[in-house]
């Protein structure tokens, strides 16, 4: 506030809001990992708003938008590596035996529960389907 930066301002509002609503919902307070779910869905909606933007030709909105996810994004756990992801993927497989694309549930509910919050879950499960069908 005191730095009168109104954007930066705006998406902390927005994530506390955000915060706020699901205590609300829920009736209760909000454990880090919830928290940690709120702003990854937020960061979630930020990236599909970018490219619908971009799409429609909305440059201007676009730019909003990514500068919402980059204040989101700072307050997330430290992102992990693509080769520390690919580890927790292969010890994952080998925990769950999965052979095959079928198998891809339970790989992808035992990552989930260890990378919340410090890797995108989309590439995740992108990883998940091409080291399974290949």
């Amino acid at each position: 506030m005191r730095a009168k930066d109104s954007a930066r301002l705006s998406a902390i509002r927005l994530l506390l809001s955000g915060i706020k609503q699901r205590e609300v919902d829920e009736r209760k307070e909000l454990s880090d990992a919830d928290v940690t779910s709120v702003i990854e869905k937020m960061i979630k909606q930020r990236r599909e708003s970018i490219a619908q933007y971009e799409k429609a030709s909305r440059q201007d909105l676009a730019d909003v938008e990514k500068f919402e996810l980059e204040v989101l994004s700072g307050y997330l756990p430290q992102q992990m590596s693509d080769a520390e992801v690919q580890q927790e993927l292969q010890k994952a497989i080998t925990e769950t035996g999965a052979s095959g694309v079928k198998d891809m549930g339970k790989v992808m509910a035992l990552l989930k529960s260890r990378l919340a919050g410090r890797a995108d879950m989309g590439k995740v499960s992108n990883l998940v389907k091409t080291k399974l069908s290949g």
